[in-house]
């Protein structure tokens, strides 16, 4: 089952380019059904029928998992045996016939002007790990890349002296500009703190834990959970929600929709496209609350 999984993660990284994150789920969620599979006396996973792929199904909803997971389980154990089939390991796919009723769409948290003040000016740049966690923050929001692609980041992908920061997700690359402030805090990182937290292990990384390793994609997470409790932000607040915030207020302010596609690094438009809905909640939420006339009735 270990040789099934790492065959498969190779094949996703090498034949499908995929990024990190999506590496990461669709290997999870195959490691969880094998596991399933192994449960139930199943060892080789080309035995399961379509019937047996509604059995899983079934087993997930018992354990209480959201429509949405058990839709992105179905999707990856489908690329899973697609790459089964590929490989002449399996006959068949059993989840290609699988259809599941789609999830209701959430529109992600952002945070208003204020909120970010307030969450970015939460680290205590005095200390080493404040300075490092400011500069983390400020980059996020400055440039809206990924969680994932903050912490893959090398000293060498941000140049200073021009503010510019250069992305790499798979095949593609993309330059973003970074404002003053956040290049600033940056610097401050790289010139005060780095050389004191970072270990031979650390190599060429540009954020590292306390440890002096690269930070890791968990570990960022459990950093902005912290400072948005310390901040008593209301909001469910995740690295997601800078990156959200970021597109949303570039087009708030007048940035092209293709302009925020290119810097988000997203492949179709219609995925930055649900920033243009946020945008028009919004205003429709401030006349609601601001047009004398909308208050009538």
């Amino acid at each position: 089952m270990k040789d099934f999984c790492s065959d498969f993660s190779d094949y996703l990284i090498h034949r499908k380019a995929v990024s990190a994150n999506t590496l990461e789920s669709y290997v999870r969620d195959v490691e969880q059904f094998l596991a399933y599979l192994r449960s139930i006396g199943t060892e080789d996973p080309s035995d399961v029928d379509q019937e047996g792929m509604n059995a899983y199904i079934d087993s997930l909803k018992r354990n209480k998992k959201s429509n949405a997971t058990i839709i992105r389980n179905v999707a990856s154990i489908r690329c899973f045996y697609r790459y089964l089939v590929l490989s002449g390991l399996s006959a068949s796919n059993p989840a290609k016939g699988i259809r599941l009723e789609k999830a209701e769409k959430k529109f992600p948290q952002i945070l208003n002007g204020n909120e970010i003040e307030l969450l970015l000016s939460q680290p205590d740049i005095r200390e080493p790990k404040g300075c490092r966690d400011k500069a983390m923050l400020e980059l996020l929001y400055a440039t809206g890349i990924r969680a994932s692609e903050l912490v893959d980041l090398d000293v060498d992908n941000i140049d200073l002296r021009t503010g510019m920061l250069r992305c790499s997700t798979g095949r593609s690359e993309r330059v973003i500009p970074v404002y003053p402030t956040a290049v600033s805090a940056v610097s401050d990182y790289i010139l005060r703190v780095r050389s004191q937290m970072i270990t031979p292990a650390g190599g060429q990384a540009l954020f590292v834990n306390l440890s002096g390793r690269r930070l890791t994609r968990q570990g960022f997470w459990k950093i902005v959970k912290s400072y948005a409790e310390q901040a008593r932000i209301v909001k469910e607040i995740t690295p997601y929600t800078l990156r959200h915030s970021f597109a949303l207020h570039l087009l708030e302010n007048g940035a092209e929709l293709k302009d925020i596609q290119a810097m988000l690094g997203h492949a179709d438009i219609s995925s930055t496209q649900i920033y243009v809905h946020l945008l028009n909640d919004h205003y429709k939420e401030v006349y609601n609350q601001c047009h004398p006339k909308a208050k009538m009735g």
